[in-house]
């Protein structure tokens, strides 16, 4: 039976917005994961060895809290973040919490993402995350691969009907996220970039954003369609691991070893049978683009000095990273934790 297009995007836009916002209940849920990666060192040896490789390789890998000083300008923090909720990674340290309550400005990816800005921009954007033209997921996918995404979207609250006509990212994007995570979400616990946000607001400091939730939502959309449904068919072979995926980036955060972050996500996604190249489109407009887009936005506030910058911590390493693109740009940036 053919989808009425445009009652199935409200609908479909609506529950993402909903998903997004405030997660849905689970009953039964296991919210201890297993580090991937420490499993790959003893069951894959080779694959770990890649991955380790790759992450030495990495430069400004191996700390998430930078100081930001030129002659002139009074010295400014960029932070690397993780939008989990979990206590381990929303402890701000002493140093931090000096910070924000030092700063005069303090940046994040997005200002506002409060119900009402973010229900406004879906509305705005419904033609990035709904398909159009009566197709469907689940004829782009096999019924295997869209039997396991259905089951975690269905977990998440979505009704199959609006699963059916998700955007590839979209889908992707809403298995990335826990059940365990939506469930402390809906409890009231913040990830750390809104922790940063409201202890900054209780300062009454200003909060301002390097991106709207547009944009973000236009880069993610902008990865080549057949990519995206490669990544969505990597996301259906790991369905069932969720909570150890995301455990597994919580440790390496933890232990300021994020360069292995991507080197692991291209491991698994061959380990899947989709080849590394097709990822290259998410890491090119979703992370370096964004990149070049945070720095030059970024340029403004840090001539005028005292501002903390938050963002998430893939965004910091590498050729492309923050980090670098900062120090090209004139200004010297130590490591402090």
């Amino acid at each position: 039976m053919r989808l009425n297009v445009k009652p199935s995007l409200c609908l479909a836009a609506a529950f993402l917005a909903t998903i997004l916002l405030h997660g849905a209940a689970a009953a039964g849920l296991r919210c201890t994961g297993h580090n991937i990666l420490e499993e790959l060192r003893t069951s894959e040896p080779e694959s770990y060895a890649r991955v380790a490789d790759a992450a030495k390789a990495t430069i400004n890998a191996s700390a998430l809290l930078w100081r930001i000083e030129r002659d002139g300008v009074r010295p400014s923090y960029l932070l690397g973040t993780i939008h989990l909720t979990d206590d381990r990674v929303t402890t701000f340290s002493p140093r931090l919490a000096a910070i924000i309550d030092a700063a005069d400005t303090v940046a994040l990816e997005i200002a506002d993402v409060s119900p009402e800005a973010t229900q406004e921009a879906m509305a705005r954007a419904g033609n990035l995350t709904v398909l159009g033209d009566g197709r469907r997921l689940d004829r782009m996918l096999s019924a295997e691969h869209f039997d396991k995404v259905q089951k975690v979207l269905a977990r998440a609250g979505v009704p199959e009907v609006a699963a059916k006509v998700f955007q590839p990212w979209v889908a992707t994007m809403i298995m990335s996220v826990s059940d365990c995570e939506r469930r402390s979400a809906m409890r009231g616990k913040l990830v750390l970039d809104a922790k940063i946000a409201a202890a900054a607001r209780k300062k009454r400091k200003p909060v301002v954003g390097l991106e709207t939730i547009e944009g973000q939502l236009a880069a993610m959309a902008s990865v080549p369609e057949d990519q995206q449904l490669d990544m969505l068919r990597v996301g259906a072979v790991y369905s069932d691991r969720i909570e150890d995926q995301l455990e597994t980036l919580l440790q390496l955060y933890v232990r300021r070893e994020i360069g292995a972050a991507w080197p692991l996500q291209l491991e698994l996604a061959e380990r899947a049978g989709v080849p590394r190249t097709q990822l290259g489109g998410f890491e090119k407009r979703v992370v370096i683009d964004r990149n070049h887009l945070m720095s030059e936005r970024a340029g403004p506030m840090l001539e005028k000095g005292n501002v903390l910058i938050a963002v998430g911590a893939l965004h910091l390493p590498g050729e492309n990273g923050l980090v670098n693109l900062l120090r090209q740009a004139g200004y010297t940036l130590t490591p402090l934790e």
